[in-house]
């Protein structure tokens, strides 16, 4: 599976250590198209549906039609493997915010 920047994936997320999120859930992939065709990696953000308002590293979203936060705390690199399938895409205003969020916590663009 070729996955697309700002696309929703159901990804199955096990095995884990710690505090790491876990289980099969959505993740927002956020690595460049570029890098997505060409490496069987992804850099993700996972979704949860425990939301934390005060939390700046989390970013309030809708997935499926549902709340939803996307995680910028638990960025993480997966293999496309771990993909399961496309549920939704990111809308352009919420990419943009996410943007900007990685850049704030990480310094990139």
């Amino acid at each position: 599976m070729i996955a697309e920047r700002y696309g929703i994936y159901l990804a199955a997320l096990d095995l884990t250590v710690g505090r790491e999120i876990a289980k099969t859930r959505p993740v927002v992939v956020v690595s460049l198209d570029v890098l997505n065709r060409a490496l069987d990696t992804v850099v993700v953000c996972p979704l949860t549906t425990k939301l934390h308002p005060g939390w700046r590293s989390r970013l309030v979203t809708k997935c499926s039609g549902k709340p939803a936060e996307i995680a910028v705390d638990q960025i993480r690199t997966l293999s496309t493997q771990r993909l399961v399938r496309k549920v939704d895409t990111l809308n352009a205003a919420i990419a943009e915010k996410l943007r900007h969020l990685i850049v704030e916590m990480y310094g990139m663009a």
